[in-house]
Order: structure tokens, then sequence, then C-alpha cells
């Protein structure tokens, strides 16, 4: 006899239900062709690698699209369901899954949430005790992390631990008085859920919500059938890295840690704008949820926006928004429900911290189908066009508003105003207008006129961009990277105060308390939270806490002095054999002659600093048999031209490299370890160096004869060395843009990963040379 396991009643009508929305995916979709073109020409416009929207109604799902196709598994081509991360999205389901027993009376809202869970005992200085509502309001008072668990931690402990955890902190805010988004807040929630349910928390929002919803593709753990149609997702920084997103689960479950596909989502609001009635039954009563939709707080947490018990509150060209946002390590998630008109629309892509565009995208695809439901035109949509060249260098400079400066500066082709409220935001063009219009956030607010910048309402007036002072001597050992490699905290000083940048995208000034001690500003991830700095027994800064949360100082390679080394792969001896023995790679076409002629010739304040003739380069031996510098003659004229300009700021040339035989070339790619490749040439490219239109260097003041420090060392192989690496000193970044600023002027170009490199235009025309410096003369 066969035995045939048969679905229970209630999964059975949830899968019924869940085909019919699939059904409507394929069959029943509106045409939407010109949001179609759009997304995808925003998709191209951001970099976002795969995207996933879907709109619903009342009736069910209106339309969905995917764009791109997963470059880990080319058969992975985004549609609605496709998986991803959706971070802080998972707030609602825990939120949710308590008031389901909040209406069954196990729960209350207003009782200390030590009633429920006795060992939780942070550090409360404060009369308030802190509730299930605040926890869900984001108004509790606890710090935003866990001190273990938290969004860093990748040992993936238990929830009861991360928990735990949060009784070695002390409350930031009296509760009640302050909104504050905080993980740990939900954290505590989740925990509740688990302690009151008697099992882990994953299965008690399987067993309530997910199930019953029919969401079969939406788990809290990464089981196989869920992450199946999970794409490789993807880290970005300000300097210019794109790095494959790390997949560790979070200890703090509850705040982030679902997957689900778009098609689940749907599902879920679904249910949201039939005011709680789900495929198989009721999920919550219609007051509770209009409860959950309403503002908790006279407090708002930013930009008009306000928290209900769970929700973000907001609003749509008049209409009332509930939603949430999600972002965790490479995806990137919104949720958005107008439940007055009964739409919702759910939109995820795998790129870090694209939660700026792809809301944009969510809003423009919710009025297209309120336009359609009201019979009207649909809404234009504007696709943004990079700044001109000429209004990029009009615009670029500082600009200040009482003790705030912004910077607004060009990067990677682009223009971007720096540090707006911890922001870097790139700036672009629509019809004339300069908006903000980035990865993370679009704005329509912002102005430039009468040489003014308004950002948000405020007014910044422009500043000259003169040196800046020199780095508060107390603050110079703490300049570093700290933390892991999925996630870098930079200190740096910038206009005078030491800058925190966390998380990859936010940078924020740090009030310095004394004795190693500093506080995050009243704004941001962090408001108000401290930083402090530990001393090994010898006295060297070793580690950052933040709130119990350790960021190890994390080492930039072997530096001795101003020298970097690495180990070689083979002994140089050998590889120099190996590379004077071997042709360099063959090229088509004509070129010009080459014309090479020794740059000293040409200014009295050139000099050389030549390491490769020395012990003093990364190899630890000399390659070159003599101390030279040639460039083909038209760049060698351009170099004098700079080193006149820079001669009447007080600098002068100090040059490391400039032609450099092919061999040579070789020998370096050959002795590299992998990791670090992109730090030298490819031999059977050949090197910019080889065609006599590179060169390596850095300033000198003529004053003292020393050179200028730099953020980094000449030829370290670490991220200090990209020309957009955004720490150090304030003067440290003002002389690399003033050496990058003075080359680009004459027709040199900057290697995207060494400050010091310098392309010449035109090198394209000059062939590959492999011969001595003897063989020049």
């Amino acid at each position: 006899m066969r035995l045939e396991r048969t679905a229970p009643p209630k999964l059975i009508l949830s899968a019924l239900f869940g085909l019919l929305l699939a059904a409507n995916l394929t069959a029943e979709e509106r045409e939407f062709p010109e949001l179609n073109n759009l997304i995808r020409q925003e998709a191209a416009n951001k970099n976002l690698p795969l995207l996933s929207i879907i709109l619903v109604d009342k009736d069910g799902v209106v339309w969905s699209y995917g764009t791109g196709v997963d470059a880990a598994n080319p058969d992975l081509i985004a549609d609605s369901n496709t998986t991803y991360r959706i971070g802080s999205v998972s707030k609602l389901f825990t939120d949710i899954a308590i008031m389901q027993l909040v209406e069954k009376g196990v729960l209350d809202l207003d009782e200390p949430v030590s009633t429920y869970l006795p060992d939780f005992l942070p550090d409360n200085p404060f009369v308030t005790p802190i509730t299930l509502r605040l926890l869900m309001s984001h108004s509790s008072g606890l710090v935003r992390e866990p001190p273990v668990g938290n969004y860093f931690a990748t040992n993936e402990p238990s929830l009861e631990a991360t928990v735990k955890s949060l009784n070695t902190t002390t409350l930031v805010y009296a509760p009640g008085s302050k909104v504050q988004y905080s993980n740990a807040g939900i954290a505590v929630v989740g925990r509740v859920l688990e302690k009151v349910s008697e099992k882990p928390f994953a299965e008690t929002l399987k067993e309530n919500i997910l199930q019953p919803l029919g969401m079969a593709n939406s788990a809290f753990t990464p089981d196989a059938r869920v992450i199946r149609n999970l794409p490789e997702a993807y880290m970005w920084s300000y300097q210019g890295d794109r790095t494959v997103a790390p997949t560790f689960e979070l200890g703090m479950s509850p705040a982030g840690s679902m997957y689900s596909s778009m098609s689940d989502l749907a599902l879920f609001m679904d249910a949201l704008i039939k005011r709680g009635e789900g495929s198989d039954g009721r999920l919550l009563g219609e007051k509770t949820l209009e409860t959950m939709w309403t503002p908790q707080s006279t407090i708002q947490s930013g930009r008009n926006r306000s928290f209900g018990i769970g929700f973000g509150l907001g609003e749509l060209d008049g209409e009332r928004s509930v939603e949430h946002g999600g972002a965790i390590y490479g995806f990137a998630t919104q949720l958005k429900v107008l439940p007055d008109r009964k739409v919702g629309v759910a939109v995820a892509t795998n790129l870090d911290m694209a939660n700026g565009a792809i809301n944009r995208i969510a809003d423009h695809a919710l009025r297209v189908l309120l336009a359609q439901q009201d019979s009207k035109a649909p809404p234009a949509y504007k696709i943004s066009a990079p700044v001109s060249a000429t209004t990029a260098q009009e615009m670029a400079g500082f600009y200040k508003h009482g003790d705030e400066t912004i910077e607004i500066s060009r990067r990677f082709g682009n223009l971007y105003v720096e540090r707006v409220r911890g922001l870097s935001l790139r700036l672009r063009e629509i019809d004339d207008r300069i908006v903000i219009d980035d990865q993370m956030a679009y704005s329509e607010e912002f102005e430039f006129r009468d040489g003014n910048i308004t950002v948000r309402g405020t007014e910044y007036e422009p500043i000259a961009n003169v040196m800046p002072a020199t780095l508060n001597p107390a603050w110079s050992a703490l300049l570093g990277e700290y933390g892991f490699d999925h996630n870098v905290l930079y200190i740096s000083e910038k206009f005078g105060k030491l800058h925190a940048l966390i998380e990859w995208g936010m940078q924020y000034p740090l009030i310095d308390l004394g004795e190693g001690k500093f506080q995050f500003p009243p704004y941001g991830l962090y408001p108000n939270e401290q930083i402090v700095f530990e001393r090994d027994d010898a006295g060297k800064v070793d580690n950052a806490s933040l709130n119990g949360i350790g960021f190890a100082r994390r080492s930039t390679g072997n530096i001795d002095g101003d020298v970097f080394h690495i180990e070689p792969v083979k002994p140089v001896a050998d590889l120099e054999r190996e590379a004077l023995l071997a042709e360099p790679p063959m090229e088509d076409g004509e070129f010009f002659n080459a014309d090479l002629v020794d740059v000293t010739d040409y200014s009295e304040t050139i000099k050389l600093d030549i390491r490769y003739a020395s012990n003093d380069n990364f190899l630890g031996v000399p390659v070159y048999s003599s101390a030279r510098a040639f460039l083909q003659r038209p760049a060698a004229e351009a170099l004098q031209r700079i080193g006149e300009n820079l001669e009447k700021k007080g600098y002068g040339l100090l040059v490391h490299d400039a032609y450099r035989p092919w061999y040579v070339t070789k020998i370096f790619w050959d002795a590299t370890p992998e990791e670090s490749k992109r730090f030298v040439a490819d031999p059977s490219q050949g090197s910019r160096h080889n065609r006599g239109c590179a060169i390596d260097l850095t300033l000198y003041d003529l004053k003292t004869g020393m050179p200028i420090e730099m953020v980094g060392v000449y030829d370290e192989m670490s991220p200090r060395s990209y020309p957009h690496y955004p720490g150090g000193s304030s003067l440290q970044r003002w002389h690399r843009e003033l050496l990058r600023d003075s080359m680009e002027a004459e027709g040199f170009n900057v290697y995207e990963y060494e400050w010091w490199h310098f392309d010449f235009a035109g090198w394209e025309n000059y062939a590959i040379q492999t011969d001595t410096f003897e063989a020049l003369k």
C-alpha cells in the first residue's frame, strides 16, 4: 500500500490562492510598456544587477516585471519569483505575529517587557519602563545594535544570546521620549514571541503567518527550497569597489533575516489591502491593523514621517501610505501600501543601499496604477543625465551653513554633494535642474543659484578652498580602518572634526568627549551613541568599541616607514631572468615614433626618488640599474607646465617612476600575489608606463624639500591608495586633490587604484617598449 500525505484544508486554500495570484502574473497582467522601459533604464543608470517589482490592487496582482540576469547563475533571470533578502521588511512580520497574541490576550502592548522576559535587564536610568508598544514603534531608547548578533557579527548566535547581550548596554534615551530606529528593539520583540510561544522564532512565524498566507517561497531561515532562486548580491563603496556580499545570518533575525519573493509579498500586501483578511481566514483584526497604522507618538522620525506599530507611516500625493524598507548586505527592498486606495507595490534589487533608486521606482509605479484607476494620463518619469562639464566645474567646491560644511566634488566622472546628513549623493540634471539622483536617495530639493547651494531648504554659501589646518595631534593615532572585511569602519578627519564612516555609506562628525570617547551626532544611524577607542599594553590604539561592539584595528599591510613591502611569489632574481627572455605582446597598427626625454631637463623643481633603483620598493630589491625618469616629449612638456603652476603654490614634483621597460612590468606581475594584481599591470596587455606615457609621482614642499604626506604611501597595495579613498586627514586629502587637479588640468588622468599614477592622454598612440634606460641614451 502506498501512503499519501494530504495537506490540511487551510494549506490547500492558501496554495490555491497563491496559484490564482501566479496566474495573474501571466494571464491577467495589465500592460505597462513605458514602466518596463523606464525600469530598464533606471537599472542601467544605477547599476542595479537584478530588479523585481510587483503591483497589486484589491483583486490581486496587477502587473509584475523583472530585469537582469544573475552573474553567478545565468539561468536565474529576475522575475516575481526571484528570492531576495528583504532586510527590515522582516520587522512587519515579527510585529504582526506579536499583535496576533495581543488580540488573543496573551500579550499586553503596554506591560513592561520584563514581564515576559524577566532576564531582560539593560541599564535604564529613567523612570519609564520599556514596553512592546515602545519597542515596535522604535521609541524604546535602546541602542541601534545589540553587542552580540548585530549587523556586523558573522558568528550567527542564538536570538536568546543576542537579546541577553543588551544587558551590558545603557539606554540612549528615556523610553517614549524620542523616535529612533533600533534593530535591537525588534530582536527583543522576537525573543518575547519565542519565549511566549515556546517555539523557535522562525517556526512560529512560519506557522502563524507565512503558511496561512501561502508564502511558500519565504522563510526566516535559508532553506534550500527558498534560496534556490536567490541571486548573488553586491556591496559597493565610495572609493569604487564592488564586491560580492556576505551571506551570514543575523543573530537579531526578527529584525532583518527574512527571505521572500515579490510574488509572496503580493500575498502579504493582499491581506493588508483587505484589512487583515488572508486567503484562508483572518490574519489580523481590522481594528488591530488600524492601530498598527496609527502614529504611536507625536514625535516625528524625520522628513515628516512617523511610526505606527511596525509600519512606517507616510503619504504619496495626499494618499496615506503604510510601508517599510529593507537593507541587508547586498539587497534593498521597498514595500508600500496605500490602504485607502487598496493598492500596493513591492520592489527589490541585489545591490546594497539602493533604497533610494527602488523607492522612486515604487512610487512611480503606484502613481501609474492610480492614474489608470482614475482614468487619467500616466505621470511623466524623467530619466536624469550627467551634470554638464561646465556646470560641474562651476559648482565644484566647498559650501557652508553655520557649523556645517558640504563639498561638491567630482568622482568617477560624476558630480557629488558630500556629507549631507552623513551621505555622499550623486548630482544629475533633469530639464536643466540639478537633482539628487543616487542609488541611496532621490530628491528635487536641491538648487544651485547665484553661486549658492540649497539642499532640502538649507542654504549653503561658497567658501574658499584653502589649505586645511594641521590635524589635531590627539587624533592622529585614531585615524585608520577598523572592523571587518565585510564592513569596514573608517575613522578620518574632515572640516576640523573627527568623522566615522560606518556601514559603508554613512559618514558622521563625532563629538570629542575626551579620554578617547566620542559621540555620534543626534541624527543618523547611531544618534548620540558613543564610540570608545581602546589601547593595547604598548599604548597603541587597537580597537574601537560601539556600545560593546568591537571593531578591531585593521592592518594596511607591511609598511616600513614610507615603504610598502610584499612577499614576492617567487625570488625576484628568478623572475628577472625569465622576464628578460620573454617577448612583449605583438601590437597591430601604426604608432608615433618614440621620443623619450629625461623629465629633469624640463624643470628644476622636478626631483627624482626612483624607488625601483633601490631597495626601497615593494619588492625590496632594485630592478633598475640607475635612477632615471623618461616620458614621451608631449607628456614631459605637460609635466613642465604642471611644475610651473605648482611652484607658484610652494610645491615641487617628486617622481618615483615614469617610462618602465616591459620586462620590469612582467617582473611586477609575476611577483605579486593574485589578490593584489589590480595594483600592477598585466604584461600581456602592456603598461602605459611601457609606452612612456605614465608617471608615478607626489608633491614635495619647496621650502623644506620634504615629501608631502598623503593618505597612503607609494606602491601601497591597499584601498588607501585609491584616489577617492575617504580616510585620512583633510590636509592629506587636500594635497591628494591638489596633485590630481594639477595633473588633470594638463591632460593626465589618474589611475583608478593609485593616487600617484597618472596616464597621459593619447598613450595608445605609442608602442610598448622594453629597452633599458642605458639603451635609451
